[in-house]
């Protein structure tokens, strides 16, 4: 499959600064929220495994392949079996709706969008060329 021709677009530099700064203030943003997040996605996770618990127990009658084993030394049994199910049954597992940041990916980004605005902010240019902006689109 042959490549077509690259675009080739001026934008002005106002609204590439401006979108930096809205990216920098969504990425402070889910920065800070991050921890109230986690705690409600660990809230539901547990309620769904509690869920998925109650399930198994009232199919247990339905389980194959039944295996235990038993450690003495801690005193803790493990009991495992499968059941068949449809999908429609079990309970819905939670789904993260935000992303997890790690404190060096936060730096780095946080850094370098930064960088940008100040670079952009000096410059005389009232448009900023393709390559510049392929540079900081990754973080529009």
């Amino acid at each position: 499959m042959a490549r077509g021709k690259a675009i080739s677009v001026k934008i002005a530099t106002s609204k590439v600064i401006k979108a930096l700064e809205q990216s920098l203030n969504k990425l402070e943003l889910d920065w800070t929220s991050q921890e109230a997040n986690e705690a409600k996605y660990d809230k539901a996770r547990k309620v769904w495994q509690k869920e998925l618990i109650d399930y198994a127990v009232a199919n247990m009658k339905k389980a194959e392949n039944f295996r235990t084993n038993y450690r003495s030394y801690s005193n803790n049994l493990n009991i495992d079996f499968d059941l068949t199910v449809l999908e429609k049954d079990l309970p819905k597992e939670p789904e993260k709706d935000f992303t997890t940041l790690h404190q060096h990916s936060y730096n780095e980004q946080k850094e370098e969008i930064s960088n940008a605005i100040r670079i952009l902010k000096m410059t005389d240019e009232e448009v900023v060329n393709t390559s510049t902006y392929n540079a900081v689109a990754r973080y529009l």
